[in-house]
């Protein structure tokens, strides 16, 4: 299949794509807003819930732009390559449930990132008063595949 004529395809099916696909399909996360697709031999994740996709967009948002240094971009609305996007993900999660569930070590597996960034939400208000200081501290320590 045509890679541009695929990618338009899978645009048009996935119309609310998971925006932490890198992450679930890594296997370093779940959620329970997650529906898996197949198009042609590959797969894909769809988001069920227009709200919770606008929650994880807000997040993902705030962890780029406090992550720049950790990154070292200058750039907070550049194109992020794979590792850069991973390391955001998965790190960003990771911080997120070291500081919600107040634990002293990050866990390896985020089992709903749906319910984590509620709980996050319900604990501080808003993703805006998230202590991304200490978030942040996990993007930094992801170091993803070693090749």
């Amino acid at each position: 299949m045509d890679q541009d004529a695929y990618r338009k395809t899978y645009e048009r099916l996935n119309e609310r794509a998971c925006l932490f696909e890198k992450c679930l399909f890594a296997g370093h996360a779940g959620c329970s807003r997650s529906e898996r697709f197949n198009l042609a031999e590959r797969e894909g994740i769809h988001c069920d819930s227009d709200s919770a996709q606008s929650q994880c967009a807000e997040l993902l948002v705030l962890l780029r732009h406090h992550s720049r240094f950790a990154l070292k971009t200058q750039d907070g609305n550049g194109v992020l390559n794979h590792a850069q996007a991973l390391r955001i993900q998965v790190g960003g999660l990771r911080g997120l449930d070291q500081v919600v569930e107040q634990r002293p070590d990050p866990v390896h597996f985020v089992t709903d990132i749906h319910a984590l960034v509620c709980r996050a939400r319900a604990r501080f208000g808003t993703l805006e008063r998230l202590p991304f200081n200490r978030i942040i501290q996990q993007i930094a320590a992801f170091k993803g595949r070693r090749g």
